[in-house]
């Protein structure tokens, strides 16, 4: 068996173009969707990340500003900016860029909870989870969506199938969970740090966030199983998934690869996020 390549650049192609199409309309009732970024200090890497979702913003005729602020920043400065942009109505989406610097690492939760609910399409609020959690409508995590919007994108039939979610953060792991029992998937959600080859063999589907380069093999593997690898590991100037591409890809039915899978979707599903938060705000 050799497994069917999930090609995420081109459903992320097919979203934008649907979101274009959104935001042409949105135009027309005096309606751009805004989004900023918070960038604190000068890391590359994040830097790099942030020209990306405004690049994707601005690809879909959005409205994007970026605020970038030096390494010495203080909490009480970083909080004034995210206070007065709640109050921008030009803004729908708030993105601070993580991690902070070290001298703000204590200060992650509280800066993350300071963002509007409604402006929080990163879906990292308590609300946004909590709405999640008792099914009332809220922002969904954009990696989590990313990968349910591949299944649904490949035709699976969710119902009675045996999902495994490898990793339990609030990203991907814990609302994908959500998000797969809801379709009518039994979910067996794993800790990264454990076992997790018994229960990968057992799954009809299998959702990694182990952190770990090629941490799943195609031994792991069951025959003909779906396989969305959200891993991004920086080896030797590469990314590297969390699954043994090779191996996995000859006894999966579906794979994604790392890059070109699940990452294209990740950001077009946060600008996706963007639309709606535009669309709620203005009461479109």
């Amino acid at each position: 068996m050799s497994a069917v390549r999930i090609d995420g650049k081109q459903m992320a192609a097919e979203v934008r173009e649907m979101l274009s199409k959104e935001v042409e309309q949105l135009k027309k009732k005096g309606v751009t969707p805004g989004m900023a970024t918070v960038l604190v200090g000068g890391a590359e890497d994040s830097a790099i990340y942030v020209r990306n979702k405004c690049k994707n913003c601005e690809s879909v005729g959005g409205y994007a500003e970026s605020h970038h602020l030096g390494e010495d920043t203080t909490i009480d400065e970083l909080m004034g900016l995210i206070e007065r942009l709640n109050k921008d109505e030009k803004i729908h989406g708030i993105l601070v860029q993580l991690p902070l610097p070290e001298h703000l690492d204590k200060y992650e939760k509280q800066v993350m909870n300071s963002i509007l609910p409604e402006k929080d399409i990163d879906a990292f609020h308590p609300m946004n989870l909590g709405n999640l959690m008792i099914g009332d409508q809220c922002y969904l995590g954009v990696t989590a969506n990313a990968c349910v919007k591949i299944l649904e994108n490949i035709n699976v039939d969710f119902k009675g199938k045996h999902a495994v979610v490898v990793g339990w953060s609030i990203e991907i792991g814990k609302p994908v969970t959500l998000m797969l029992f809801e379709r009518g998937c039994a979910v067996t959600l794993v800790h990264p740090d454990e076992d997790f080859a018994p229960y990968t063999k057992e799954a009809d589907i299998i959702i990694t966030e182990v952190g770990r380069p090629q941490a799943i093999s195609g031994a792991m593997v069951k025959p003909g199983a779906v396989v969305i690898d959200t891993g991004s590991n920086w080896i030797n100037g590469k990314t590297i998934g969390d699954v043994e591409y090779d191996s996995a890809a000859e006894t999966a039915g579906y794979i994604t690869p790392v890059p070109g899978g699940v990452g294209p979707m990740r950001i077009i599903m946060l600008i996706y996020n963007l639309v709606e938060a535009a669309k709620r705000l203005s009461g479109v």
